[in-house]
């Protein structure tokens, strides 16, 4: 792995390990329960902008696991062919 990519990993590794980051992603899946309301609504199109919603806040949740299988991966040696 290059310098500038370890750089990158490294820079989210340390934001992953702050307070304001669990704070935040605790708020966000507070928020996604909200959203995740059918009783709140209103008619299709809200319906679909909700799933919207939902689908960037469960990216940003799950943010930590992506950076870090993606890390795992970039740093495995490269496999042999036999």
């Amino acid at each position: 792995m290059d310098q500038e990519t370890q750089q990158y990993y490294d820079a989210y590794f340390s934001l992953f390990i702050t307070d304001g980051w669990k704070q935040l992603v605790q708020d966000f899946g507070n928020n996604a329960l909200q959203i995740n309301s059918i009783e709140a609504t209103k008619d299709a199109d809200d319906m679909f902008f909700r799933k919207g919603q939902l689908n960037v806040l469960a990216h940003l949740i799950n943010m930590e696991t992506i950076v870090t299988t993606n890390y795992e991966e970039a740093s495995k040696p490269p496999e042999e062919d036999d």
